[in-house]
Formats: structure tokens, sequence, C-alpha cells
């Protein structure tokens, strides 16, 4: 099954881990255009390798990480190791502190079709090739993507609950969270996690889109080696592997935003009725609320009105994409069928990279989006359970794109991983 390998990180310089804290940012697709232009006024954030400015922004990374080398202001672990990395964490209304553990490691980078490494949700185009170039040009994965591997004895935990009492680094990031990352250097621990997931599938949480930046450079350095051995540095991609079983995985909803639309508000609203329940609703600040718990349920924000959604039953045989039941049993099936393609006339493969359409996690600002003119319509909708992620993997089919958000977001600049031959442990390295 899963092929992991220990890392020699490129972290920053011992003399910076004070600051540390400085030195990170948030993830390519969750970073505000705030937080980039903040982050960017420090010349050695690592947002300048992870979201690069410019007209050639993955030019302008290499260039930049071979500065930093060469400066040493970052400097490679001298020894390979697996890097234990926790997140302490709060949610509101509940006093429960949460601690999600987990290791970074490299992964063999498998194709989809292998059926070793499980995708849940589909990609936006653009934002992969993005990915690509930027992999292509510095060698260098600058942050870890988050994946899920299935222990209910939980072997491994009374590892990292060892090493993690010696961190590396402790800070607080942009999202009020306690991140602290330590490592492993023994050898017979770092076999143990190996022979670990050999025995695993693993399901891909978070990372769509730089996974598969990875799955395209190998393609491409593939065709392009007509002595492909499959342990080239560039099969492996970085990734942060966390339990599936552990009671501190949060999966939060993603709500869908809407610029505009090619209808009024009575026309949508009466198409809407062919397959909903439509019901007003006063305050626009408990649509939340009201659709918890709920099958097909959703909250609707329209020109500054509030409806709760609720699919009549019998229509639901009616969806007619080629997907397993697990996928077409989804709140975001539902509304991605009945709402965008059904009423809206939005196909299913338009969707994807739709103009207009953005995906917000923070239900506040869908409401303040649409009180300000900056969008027509905002769709509130539930959290997806861990219980529906495996089954959808595991039935070989994907939900709609951004269907999922694993909370917290792990952050960039605690460490980068190189696919330079001479930067990367080799499958076949000694030290293994």
């Amino acid at each position: 099954m899963a092929e992991i390998l220990p890392i020699k990180a490129w972290r920053y310089k011992e003399e910076l881990s004070h600051s540390i804290e400085e030195l990170t940012s948030p993830l390519f697709d969750v970073v505000s255009a705030k937080q980039r232009e903040a982050l960017y006024q420090n010349p050695i954030n690592s947002i300048h390798l992870s979201v690069p400015r410019g007209e050639k922004p993955a030019d302008n990374a290499a260039e930049l990480l071979q500065e930093w080398k060469f400066s040493g202001i970052i400097e490679q672990d001298p020894m390979p190791g697996i890097y234990v990395y926790y997140q302490y964490f709060r949610l509101p209304g509940n006093d429960r502190e949460y601690c999600r553990k987990g290791f970074i490691c490299h992964i063999k980078a498998y194709d989809w079709d292998e059926g070793i490494l499980l995708r849940h949700e589909n990609t936006i185009p653009s934002a992969v090739n993005d990915r690509i170039d930027l992999l292509d040009k510095t060698l260098m994965n600058t942050s870890a993507t988050h994946g899920l591997y299935t222990d209910p004895d939980f072997i491994l935990e009374r590892y990292m609950d060892e090493s993690i009492q010696s961190p590396l680094y402790v800070t607080e990031d942009y999202q009020g969270v306690r991140d602290v990352l330590a490592v492993i250097h023994d050898h017979h621990v770092i076999k143990h996690f190996l022979e670990v997931l050999e025995s695993r599938q693993v399901l891909l949480a978070d990372g769509h889109h730089r996974y598969e930046g990875s799955l395209e450079y190998r393609k491409k350095r593939m065709a392009a080696n007509p002595n492909h051995t499959g342990m080239e540095a560039y099969n492996y991609h970085l990734m942060y592997l966390t339990n599936s079983e552990a009671d501190d995985l949060r999966i939060l909803p993603t709500h869908r935003v809407l610029e505009k639309i090619d209808l009024t508000d009575d026309e949508f609203l009466e198409r809407l009725r062919t397959y909903f329940v439509v019901t007003p609703k006063e305050d626009a600040y408990e649509l939340n609320e009201v659709i918890v718990g709920k099958n097909w349920a959703f909250g609707l924000y329209l020109s500054g009105n509030a409806y709760k959604l609720r699919l009549k039953p019998e229509v639901h045989h009616l969806i007619d994409w080629p997907v397993p039941q697990e996928v077409k049993d989804l709140d975001l099936t539902v509304m991605h069928y009945f709402v965008f393609e059904k009423v809206l006339g939005i196909d299913r493969e338009a969707q994807r990279d739709y103009p207009g359409l953005s995906y917000v996690r923070n239900f506040t600002a869908c409401v303040s989006q649409v009180d300000s003119g900056k969008a027509r319509l905002a769709l509130i909708t539930n959290e997806v359970s861990m219980d529906q992620v495996k089954r959808v993997c595991y039935s070989g089919a994907i939900m709609p794109q951004k269907s999922t958000f694993f909370y917290p977001k792990t952050i960039c600049g605690f460490l980068f991983s190189s696919i330079k031959e001479n930067e990367f442990i080799a499958p076949n390295s000694a030290c293994l």
C-alpha cells in the first residue's frame, strides 16, 4: 500500500527559530489578499516561496530559494526524520481543547487509479497549473498536503506523544491555533512508521491541487527519463498524515456565494419550488442553525432575504449524474445538481471553474457579501461527516469541489522538502 519516507527537511536557521511565528504563513488557497500583503512585508517570510509574486511568480520563487540556501537563511537538517506536528485548537461555543495529531513525511505520488491514495473532491484546473509550475521551477514542496490513514489501534500515537515533549517550534498561528513541531530521528521508530503505512490506504483530506501538481510533474519527468525506476525524488510528495479514527478530526462546512444570476428573485424562487420546499425566514443569521442535522437542507440568502430550502424527497431520484449512490446522497451533490444545474442551467463541468462562484467557510462573511452588494446570493450548507468522506473515497467516486474544510489548516514555514536528487532521502538509502 502507501510507501512513505523520512525527509531531510530544509528549515530556517537556528538563529531565526525564536521568531518562527513571524515566518509562517497560511496555505496558498486560504490566505486572504490582506494577509498576503502584510506577510510580503517580511522579506524572508515563507509566503515568498508558497505564494510568490510577480509576472513570473514561479521563477521568482526559484531565484529567491537559491538566495536563501546560499546565504544560510534556510539550512537542510543533517539527519532524516519523521516530523511530528500537533495542532491544539478550540471551536466556537465549545470549551474543549482539541489536539489533532499527525506527522510529516514523503509519500509516493500515486496515480488515482492505483487505489492506494484516494481523493474525495474535484479540483479547479487553473489552481493545479499554478502548483505544477511552482514545483517544476523550485523542486521544493513548500507545504504539506493532508492525508488520512486508518488505524483503530493508534499504533503510532505513543511515539508521537513522546516526541512532542521536545518540540522544535511552538507557535500560535493566524487561526488562533497552537502549532507544535518535533522530529523523530530514531532509525527503528522511523522504520516502524514505514511498516505501519505499508498496509494502509491514504485518503487525501486537503491539498488536492498541490497533490495533482505533484502527479503531473511526476508524469512529465517520467516521460523525459528513459531510465525511470520509480525511486527518483520526483516520484515523491510532502504529506501530513493523521489518523482518521481520532476524535479530534474536525470538518467544517464550506458555503457557496454567487456574484450574479440571470434571473429575477421571483423567477429564481419559483424555479427552486419545483424541487424544494422554500420557507421564508426572518433572521439571516439563523440560517446555519435552522438546517443543522437536516438532510438535504440549505440556507439561502438572496438579495437581503432569507429562506430555508429543503429538497422534496420524491425528486431526489432525478439526479442522473454518473456517480454512485454515496455521492448522490450528499447535501452538496443535491445543491450542485438541483440549484446550479437544474435551476441556474450551469452544467456539472462548468461548475468546477465557474466565474463569480466562490467558496466561503465563514457564515457571517456570506451574509456580509450579499448585504454589501458584492454577491447576489449565498447558499449555506451543513458540514460533511468523516463517515461520508470515507464512504465516497472507498466507492471510487469524488465529491463536488470544495466539499470539505478540514480544520484547522496546516501552516507553511515550519519546514520545506526538496525533490532534488542530491537533497533527497531515497528508498534504498542505508538509513532505512
